[in-house]
């Protein structure tokens, strides 16, 4: 795929470092850093990433130029330059203006196959990944179209690289439960290609509670359920996602320890929570990879996953987010190895996909010897 289209240019770009991170981001992908070679090797799964959000501005500029679609953007470097987010709702701004150049079925499997080429190089072996349908048909692109690049391209990727995926269809809460349940009603041709609902987008005054329809009848037709909630939202919109949505995991939540007897609840229950360490400092949740809480929810012993989000605009793919919080936490490699088997286990596989996953990374520990 990579020498017919020539989309991919390079399979570890990322986009500009920033200081706020607490470490380089990009220094690390390009030498050993902490447990750098470990990291890559280590079976892991990606269970929170929005294929939108992995729309290098080299690909956006491409897709323009084939769709004519005029951006505000002369060149790449100015494109680059734009990401710099105060919150969640200045990083969604340009979030969605990239979109507007993912106009047919061919752009949505260039879009995926540039992701799963990147990740496949740094051991991902499984991918659980959104895709916002009403992002697009709003514009007047069919449903059909999205969902078949994208499908098209998971496919091939399994068959390539034996890199297994499910595909999480996510609503939009900024926007109201009815044009949801149109979304709904768009998908069902297509529901043997999706395994869960999710819900994203504004989080701030758009509570889980105001999607409870919809995600009961996601539920009754046999899909998973999963929501963000809890990244600028308060805990009690975790407790709501949790006993009004149904969620089998919640995305972010990392509010969760505002709430001591929420965190309770996720421990006792083990509800995986999917952070995403740079997209979490890069929109301001907190100061500094260093200042975050990521630590201390591994110590409450929550189930913690590590990803990505939207890496083309945050700086960094699923094996840069394990860099960060390896050299700011001096996580040992059990703790990395920990942390993968997490998201094997936090996954929609099957249990006996996941023991396969999860001997490779203990058999992967016992050939790197204690730290």
């Amino acid at each position: 795929w990579k020498r017919d289209t020539g989309y991919l240019r390079d399979p570890i770009l990322l986009s500009s470092p920033d200081d706020r991170f607490g470490c380089d981001v990009r220094a690390m992908s390009d030498g050993p850093g902490v447990h750098h070679d470990f990291i890559r090797r280590l079976p892991k799964a990606e269970l929170h990433l929005h294929l939108e959000g992995t729309l290098e501005p080299e690909l956006m500029m491409e897709l323009a130029h084939r769709n004519n679609v005029e951006l505000p953007y002369p060149d790449i470097p100015s494109i680059r330059e734009a990401y710099v987010f105060s919150d969640l709702q200045s990083f969604l701004d340009i979030y969605y203006q990239g979109c507007s150049v993912l106009l047919g079925e061919q752009d949505f499997f260039d879009l995926t196959m540039a992701y799963l080429e990147r990740v496949q190089l740094q051991g991902v072996c499984h991918v659980e990944v959104f895709f916002d349908p009403q992002a697009h048909t709003s514009r007047g692109v069919p449903f059909a179209d999205v969902v078949t690049g994208i499908h098209r391209a998971l496919e091939v990727a399994g068959s390539r690289w034996g890199l297994t995926s499910r595909l999480i269809l996510s609503f939009l809460r900024h926007l109201p439960e009815a044009d949801a349940l149109d979304a709904w009603s768009d998908a069902q041709p297509f529901l043997d290609w999706i395994t869960a609902t999710g819900l994203d987008s504004s989080e701030k005054g758009f509570p889980p509670s105001g999607f409870t329809e919809v995600f009961a009848r996601t539920r009754a037709a046999g899909l998973r359920a999963v929501a963000h909630a809890g990244e600028e939202g308060p805990p009690e919109y975790i407790t709501e996602a949790l006993d009004l949505l149904g969620v089998a995991r919640v995305d972010h939540g990392v509010r969760c320890l505002e709430d001591p007897r929420l965190v309770r609840r996720l421990v006792a229950e083990q509800v995986p929570l999917t952070v995403c360490p740079l997209s979490n400092v890069k929109l301001g949740v907190f100061p500094s990879m260093a200042g975050s809480n990521f630590f201390e929810l591994m110590n409450q012993g929550l189930m913690v996953t590590v990803n990505s989000d939207d890496p083309a605009y945050f700086g960094g793919y699923v094996a840069e987010n394990y860099d960060a919080v390896a050299s700011a936490f001096d996580l040992s490699r059990s703790d990395l190895a920990q942390l993968a088997a997490n998201s094997i286990k936090a996954s929609f596989l099957a249990e006996e996909e996941k023991a396969v996953h999860l001997a490779a990374i203990a058999q992967l520990e016992e050939e790197f010897g204690p730290d």
